[in-house]
């Protein structure tokens, strides 16, 4: 059979089974990561108990928390496509995924669908408990702007895990990219402070920071205020994801270091 136009089941099938690779071990893959962003947000309240300051007109921990959340999708995100992408590589199975009737751009979409769905269960799972947690406000005011954002940053973490399951060849590689890139640039976003306290070179380094737009754009739908222009914001995400995309579409086409 000749297959013209989408493989719209054959994407089908390698998402769902994206899905169910991840959510046959749920425990660590929704739960842990949801719990340990909790415990984040358990340890500044504590941390802060009395001092109760005030960031950008609002407490502390209710500034803290939609970063938080967002932390936690894009951290997902980028683990569930490299680790599918190096472990096909590692048992040698690689070549079950490249050889089915899918085209680059199939194969792609599947995968960061997958990571986009793993992101956003952590992050709904994060913001159900905080809904609970005491002493914790995280009201959602613009519900198509954190749709966005999320979905925006997950997508773009999930494109730099592709291209991280491409080029390691060994868990040694993608760790070194999650320690060495994906953490600091998390770490140095504006999750846990706002970026007009700090330094003006401090400031710069947060704005050439695209996790940082993740981040701002993320807590503007949640609080409605912002470190930066949500507007801007939204078109370096649309931007870093396009480039993204045509970069590990172009790895995926070319074979490189997939195809012995």
């Amino acid at each position: 059979m000749i297959i013209t136009g989408v493989n719209w089941q054959g994407l089908k099938t390698l998402y769902l089974k994206e899905v169910r690779r991840f959510f046959k071990v749920q425990l660590q893959t929704v739960w842990a990561p949801a719990i340990t962003t909790l415990l984040f947000l358990v340890i500044f309240a504590v941390a802060m108990t009395g001092a109760r300051p005030s960031v950008m007109g609002v407490p502390y921990v209710d500034f803290l928390g939609p970063g938080l959340i967002v932390m936690g999708m894009i951290q997902n995100s980028f683990a569930n496509t490299s680790s599918t992408l190096l472990i096909a590589k590692v048992q040698g199975t690689i070549v079950d995924v490249l050889m089915p009737p899918l085209s680059h751009g199939e194969l792609l979409s599947a995968w960061v669908a997958g990571a986009v769905t793993r992101a956003w269960l952590v992050g709904v799972a994060v913001w159900l408990a905080m809904l609970l947690a005491p002493g914790v406000d995280v009201p959602i005011r613009h519900p198509l702007v954190v749709l966005y954002f999320g979905t925006m940053g997950a997508a773009m973490l999930a494109l730099l895990g592709v291209l991280t399951g491409i080029w390691a060849d060994k868990f040694d590689h993608a760790a070194a990219v999650t320690n060495f890139v994906v953490q600091p640039l998390t770490l140095l976003s504006g999750t846990f402070y706002a970026i007009d306290r700090v330094s003006e070179t401090m400031r710069i380094v947060s704005h050439l920071n695209p996790f940082f737009y993740v981040i701002d754009g993320f807590r503007y739908g949640f609080l409605g205020v912002s470190d930066g222009l949500a507007v801007q914001g939204a078109i370096v995400l649309l931007v870093a994801n396009l480039v993204l995309w045509v970069v590990c579409y172009r790895l995926l086409k070319s074979g490189w270091r997939l195809r012995a």
